[in-house]
């Protein structure tokens, strides 16, 4: 098989083996669309719409866009609901206010990384955990055993709407106007057209937007109304729907990272680049005495390369050898570059100073290793005190 090549999911009209996959309320949409699937969490996850991904990246940067995905809500509820989150979060839940959401990183006991997500506060006794692609449901079962705690899946999909115009387009399409407070990373109950959604000031791009939440718990839901509803209040901004690729280059550059691509149990927070998250001082969470005496340094860099798109799997080289592999890769218009995240063999070798990278024509092309995020550090975009529009 060709390095380049990639195996998604397509629709046919016929009978056969179609178990355990589940699809989006607005799937319709996306068969019209011309939409690839990946599998993501169980569920079909759109890779790829009509619109070319670099068009994609551009309305998100620029504009407006909305992007279904397979991130899975589990419902966590009870008296013991923050003593159980204290053990299995690697953060100190019980500072995390009603109607707020945080960084939520799992770990295995010996500080490999399960899985990571939002996590956001409800009520007092109630979270739901947004997740990225892991074993999470069976996880939090196996150790709610014993404690006044209620695992549950509230059956809720999740949509995110990302672009400069987030803001505005939240404000017309909610029944009651935009939510007050509504701050980055704030959590809030809206109705849209007359349909219970759940909000966060959160996503996956590091562009100002939200993510909406079915609700389906709450009552009958029709999923047809509520895409048709958003689709016609983004139209006033020139909404695009986009699929994965048209954000991956975006999350790339921002330093966000998938979980079991560019990081997985293998490695540990510090390893790839989120030792900032993990304090050592709070509750005794699951991994917490792996990581006492862990090496601190990150395996994980980000990388630009002007003249090629990097192979995703694809060695990086230095003084001949081969220092790392490429775990995320895709093309950025802004830079008019190349741009990846790979994992070093060694943290040393951060410090090379020519590296070439193997790249989709089947060179190795020069590249440069970079921090990550490339740009923006301070998130002050997502954060909404940024908003001048990058001209490309």
């Amino acid at each position: 098989m060709s390095a380049v090549t990639r195996s998604v999911v397509a629709d046919f009209e016929e009978g056969g083996w179609d178990y355990g996959i589940e699809r989006s309320p607005y799937h319709a949409f996306h068969q019209a669309n011309g939409a690839k699937h990946c599998v993501y969490n169980g569920r079909l996850m759109p890779v790829s719409q009509r619109i070319d991904r670099h068009q994609g990246y551009r309305a998100l940067r620029q504009g407006l866009t909305m992007i279904d995905t397979g991130e899975r809500p589990t419902e966590i509820s009870g008296p013991d609901a923050e003593a159980f989150c204290n053990r299995l979060f690697a953060r100190d839940v019980s500072k995390l206010r009603v109607g707020r959401a945080g960084y939520g990183l799992l770990l295995y006991p010996d500080g490999g990384i399960l899985c990571d997500g939002v996590l956001m506060r409800l009520s007092e006794t109630c979270f739901w955990y947004v997740q990225a692609d892991g074993p999470v449901f069976s996880w939090f079962r196996a150790h709610a055993v014993g404690m006044d705690v209620r695992i549950s899946d509230p059956k809720s999909w999740v949509t995110q709407v990302q672009g400069p115009r987030a803001m505005e387009m939240l404000a017309e399409v909610c029944d009651q106007g935009m939510p007050e407070p509504f701050g980055y990373y704030g959590v809030a109950e809206a109705r849209v057209g007359g349909q219970p959604v759940l909000l966060s000031r959160t996503g996956y791009t590091a562009e100002v937007g939200f993510e909406f939440y079915t609700r389906p718990d709450l009552g009958p839901f029709d999923g047809e109304k509520l895409w048709t509803d958003m689709l016609e209040a983004g139209r006033a901004f020139g909404m695009e729907v986009i699929g994965l690729d048209s954000l991956d280059a975006r999350r790339i550059e921002a330093g966000i990272l998938n979980n079991l691509s560019d990081m997985d149990e293998t490695v540990t927070p510090y390893q790839a680049g989120l030792g900032a998250f993990i304090k050592l001082d709070g509750p005794d969470f699951i991994g917490r005495a792996a990581l006492a005496t862990a090496d601190k340094r990150s395996l994980l860099s980000g990388l630009r390369c002007p003249d090629g798109e990097a192979v995703i799997g694809g060695g990086l080289y230095a003084e001949g050898s081969e220092i790392g592999f490429v775990t995320a890769s895709g093309w950025s218009p802004f830079q008019k570059a190349g741009v990846a995240i790979v994992r070093l063999s060694d943290p040393d070798h951060r410090q090379a100073v020519q590296v070439t990278v193997l790249c989709r024509d089947g060179a190795r092309h020069p590249a440069e290793l970079v921090g990550l995020p490339m740009y923006d550090v301070e998130k002050r975009i997502p954060r909404g005190l940024d908003t001048n529009l990058p001209d490309f």
